[in-house]
């Protein structure tokens, strides 16, 4: 074999591009999971702007508020395509409280407080 002609990598070269591809991955997928998390919370603040509006529609069209959210919700004429759903899966609930029909807002947890809760509950370090 001549000198200077190699055919294949040393291990210390695979090595070193492992070691460069693990720490882009370290870096880049919090950045994802993160986005997507907050997508998720923007996209649920959205649903709820968009049905305390439609329950303003209701008032000015009915001259009164709805009775419970479904009455706005499974309604085709406010809601075309169904009745908006939060990401996370958690329900979305009418306030009735001093003359507002609001739906409130509600928390997300993301997983980095899921670990911390999870961690007082087992009391782990």
């Amino acid at each position: 074999m001549k000198p200077g002609k190699r055919k294949a990598f040393t291990l210390i070269e695979l090595m070193l591009v492992v070691l460069i591809l693990g720490a882009l991955a370290a870096i880049a997928i919090p950045r994802i999971t993160g986005g997507a998390f907050n997508a998720g919370v923007n996209a649920c603040k959205k649903n709820v702007d968009i049905m305390n509006t439609q329950i303003e529609l209701y008032y000015s069209k009915n001259g009164s508020w709805p009775a419970d959210l479904g009455e706005v919700t499974k309604d085709p004429n406010y809601f075309p395509d169904g009745p908006p759903e939060c990401p996370f899966e958690t329900p979305y609930v009418l306030i009735t409280a001093n003359d507002k029909y609001r739906v409130s807002e509600h928390k997300h947890i993301d997983s980095k407080e899921v670990k911390t809760i999870s961690d007082r509950v087992f009391n782990r370090n």
